[in-house]
This record gives structure tokens, sequence and C-alpha cells, in this order.
């Protein structure tokens, strides 16, 4: 019971905002993963007043497995999975880059919740949060590994891929701009794929890359919301 209103308090607490000096990207509602499975998870900030500004960045977590870790990444470089807050100055009008909080499954089945905090060091009273539910289960079968008001997606399979995989999904709202862009370890595209209202699957064209470690990241409206390993295999 305690736990069931910790999450429904981060939940509801994610939905406020505060008129202020940033915008903070909506997350997903939900991530479900099988164990051992890594997810990203982006953080979008943006300084949108005229005045440079030091932002803090943290994390609150509930009730974490022994076998699962979360760490803050900017692009390749990631700080030790005992560091919940970060601090990040952005120019005015400038969006913090590929920031993101990885979160690593593990191996235990698990339900819990995360939410990111950010606020200005000028006014740390006005702090936006994101909540999102993280869900291990030992057989997901066909699970989404997103879900939110505008889309609900599944991973990619089969997952190692030798020449094509697809990705399924549906889209809740019309006048949604979506797209999965796969890309290499260095951030360079390497294929773009747009997601259509009236469809919901789409086929990621794997052979033409070479074996080895990619990611591919949906975007909705230009906002990375998802980020996900795939593995070419030949």
């Amino acid at each position: 019971m305690k736990r069931l209103a910790f999450l429904i308090g981060l939940l509801v607490g994610g939905t406020h905002s505060i008129a202020q000096s940033f915008e903070l990207a909506e997350t997903a509602e939900s991530y479900q993963l099988s164990p051992n499975q890594t997810v990203r998870i982006p953080i979008r900030v943006r300084n949108i007043s005229d005045k440079a500004h030091t932002y803090v960045i943290r994390v609150v977590k509930s009730e974490w497995g022994d076998t699962q870790r979360g760490y803050f990444c900017l692009g390749a470089t990631c700080w030790d999975a005992h560091v919940e807050e970060i601090t990040k100055k952005l120019e005015p009008g400038e969006t913090a880059g590929d920031l993101h909080y990885t979160f690593e499954a593990g191996i235990q089945a698990m339900q819990a919740a995360i939410k990111i905090e950010v606020f200005s060091r000028t006014a740390p009273s006005e702090i936006v949060g994101r909540a999102s539910t993280l869900v291990v289960e030992d057989k997901p079968g066909r699970s989404f590994v997103f879900q939110s008001r505008d889309i609900t997606i599944h991973d990619v399979y089969p997952n190692p891929v030798q020449d094509i995989a697809f990705i399924d999904y549906k889209l809740h709202t019309e006048t949604i701009q979506a797209k999965i862009v796969v890309h290499n370890v260095l951030g360079k595209d390497m294929g773009e794929y747009e997601l259509v209202p009236d469809e919901t699957r789409v086929k990621i064209l794997a052979d033409e890359l070479m074996p080895g470690l990619y990611f591919y990241t949906v975007y909705l409206n230009n906002n990375g919301i998802l980020t996900r390993k795939l593995i070419v295999r030949k």
C-alpha cells in the first residue's frame, strides 16, 4: 500500500508545472523491460529565459532491487551510479544536449517509479518533475516498452538482427509527428523512419549496416523520448 501511494504521488507530481525560466520535455509514463535490458530516459531541459541559468537535475527513486542501477549520462560521458544530482549551465535559448538517465534492469523482476526533477539554482522552490513507472518482467512477451498519451511502442524484433527488423507501434494522436532514427555509437544517423497514423508497424533495414552495436531513438515532434539498443549480426 505504501509503494502504491508513492507511485501515485510521483505520477501526480509529474504533471505539475510552474511558469519559470525553463521547459522540461515530457517523458514516458511507463517503461517495460526484460531482465538485463537497458533503457535511456531523455532529459530535455531548455532555457527559455533571456539570461544564463544553472539548473539542478536530480533523480528520485523508489524501491529498486539490488541488481538494478541507474546513472546520468551526457553523450558518452556517464556519472557514477551513486550520483543522484547534477548541474548544467544553459545559455538563453539553449537546450541540454544528449542528456539522459540510463536504467539497467538487472536480473530481478520489479516495479518501481522514477522521477526526474529540475529547478534553477536561483529559484530552488520552483521544481518541475517528470515521473515514470519502471516494470521489469521475467517473461514480458510482446509487451510495450513505452506508453504515453501520444504513442504506445514495442521493442525492436528480432534483436540481434541480420537484415530486417520490425517495431510495432500505435499513435493515439493523429497530429503528432513521430519518427525513429537509427544511429551508431558515435551518434551518426544511419537511417530515419517515419511513423504514420494509419499503420502499426515500421520496418528497419539493417542489411547495409556493418555488424555491431547501434541505437534507435523515438522522436515525437522532434523531441527524443526513448533510446534503445539494436545489435546487428551477419
